[in-house]
């Protein structure tokens, strides 16, 4: 198996967009609405330009997972990075999540952000959790109720950082 990550272009969104479809469905990961349209989704995850920038990780030459890095605030908050990862539901398991989560770690910290924060990992998203600790990120907060399940459960969602 031979992993490989660079910036999106135009060409893979396509791929992005199959990706996005299957792990938005769900509705347990992400706060994205479950019948997302592609205009909707390619406006929140194809920014570019400047330090917003969209990742793919490739799997023998096929798109099977995206990222972007943007910076979490405005002005005098620029410097924190805000992140987002997807990896295709049918390869999730198979040792890509992490070297691909190292990669767009190291990015953003070679753009100049000096921390990276994530704004609302669900609770029960054990998985996420439980990488984003052992890359060396701390839950710094949580809210609870801050999620809906399908089902209509509440869940909290935690605010996780790690400095770069």
């Amino acid at each position: 198996m031979t992993l490989s990550f660079e910036v999106a272009g135009p060409g893979d969104w396509p791929a992005i967009w199959d990706i996005m479809r299957g792990v938005v469905a769900t509705g347990d990961t992400y706060p994205y609405p479950p019948d997302i349209t592609e205009e909707a989704a390619q406006a929140i995850w194809m920014k570019s330009g400047g330090r917003e920038v969209t990742y793919v990780a490739r799997r023998d030459g096929d798109v099977v997972g995206t990222a972007y890095i943007r910076a979490n605030g405005v002005g005098l908050s620029d410097h924190i990075a805000n992140a987002g990862w997807m990896i295709d539901p049918r390869v999730q398991g198979q040792g890509i999540g992490r070297p691909f989560a190292e990669h767009v770690i190291e990015e953003a910290r070679r753009l100049g952000y000096h921390g990276m924060q994530f704004n609302g990992v669900v609770a029960t998203n054990t998985k996420a959790v439980g990488l984003w600790e052992s890359l060396d990120f701390t839950i710094v907060g949580t809210v609870p109720d801050a999620f809906r399940l399908p089902g209509g459960d509440m869940v909290p969602v935690h605010i996780m950082y790690r400095h770069l």
